[in-house]
């Protein structure tokens, strides 16, 4: 009986199987990428295209070149809106930090009530901002039907912030750090549990105090959660809208003004989406800047260590 030897089998040239290994790649990336140009890209590019336009949204757009920007530059609205913008992201991104990162120090010492606490901290994120704004509006700020009215009964002098030109930004930044700082406490807490047990008794067994860990072994040990929970509360305390426009809709007069606001009453109230793209790319400008400085800091940690 005859046999029939096959022919041994080749290996794959490296060459070939890192150039198939690349291709394929390129395959399982492609729909995200896709998807990405559609949704962010294009908008990106047409904003920045009708920034330098005279256009109302529904006729032909009017190349005007940097004429947006100068008159943006000079107008007096534009510089206490981006003034706005710095007050509430500086206050933001620093007391519902420091809330944060004590409510989860706290957390981790208590053994009992943990997952209730953190239902109750987490709790206002699932809720829909303009419900929670409605909230605050009319059962805590409102004289009438809110606790600032229970207040005046009692013969205490207090006033609903949202009224007052000097106060009224603080008081949307009020709610929304409400709204903010349980989020972090969680993000914070779930960092602090992935913390190395054996560092921690090993500390403790020294005779440090718990501060004395907390400081220089838990908090150094979740800095990248915190140096990127930074980089997302400056991001989206600087594009802040919803809660301004739902409490004052950036009054009164001006007074809580911000970008996005500012955007938006330019685009669909008088019509100038030209102008109103100047404003967003500012926005995305600055929000570069925020990214950018966040990836030296995270490049230089990364190389230390």
């Amino acid at each position: 009986m005859l046999k029939v030897q096959s022919a041994p089998v080749t290996a794959v040239p490296a060459k070939i199987r890192s150039a198939v290994e690349r291709d394929s790649a390129w395959l399982f990336v492609l729909p995200a990428l896709v998807l990405s140009a559609s949704v962010v890209a294009f908008p990106v590019i047409a904003t920045v295209v009708f920034s330098f336009t005279d256009w109302n949204g529904l006729g032909t757009p009017h190349f005007i070149g940097l004429d947006n920007f100068r008159a943006l530059f000079g107008e007096a609205r534009f510089w206490i809106a981006l003034s706005n913008n710095f007050i509430f992201t500086s206050v933001f991104v620093t007391l519902p930090m420091i809330v944060a990162l004590i409510a989860s120090a706290l957390l981790l010492i208590i053994k009992f009530g943990r997952t209730f606490f953190q239902v109750v901290f987490f709790l206002p994120v699932t809720i829909a901002t303009i419900i929670l704004a409605q909230i605050w509006r009319g059962m805590i700020y409102s004289p009438v039907t809110g606790v600032v009215g229970w207040l005046q009964g009692l013969g205490l002098a207090v006033s609903n912030p949202l009224a007052d030109p000097s106060t009224s930004l603080y008081g949307v930044l009020l709610v929304d750090m409400w709204h903010w700082w349980g989020y972090l406490t969680v993000i914070y807490f779930a960092a602090l549990r992935q913390v190395d047990v054996s560092l921690i008794e090993a500390a403790f067994m020294d005779g440090a105090s718990y501060i004395a860990t907390f400081r220089f072994i838990l908090l150094p040990m979740i800095m990248p959660t915190i140096l990127f929970m930074l980089l997302m509360t400056v991001i989206w305390s600087f594009r802040v809208f919803d809660w301004v426009f739902i409490l004052t809709e950036g009054g009164p007069g001006f007074s809580s003004e911000v970008l996005g606001t500012l955007a938006y009453k330019t685009a669909f109230q008088q019509m100038a989406v030209g102008r109103a793209s100047a404003y967003s790319l500012v926005m995305s400008i600055l929000g570069l800047v925020a990214i950018s400085i966040y990836l030296r800091v995270q490049y230089k940690s990364e190389k230390l260590s």
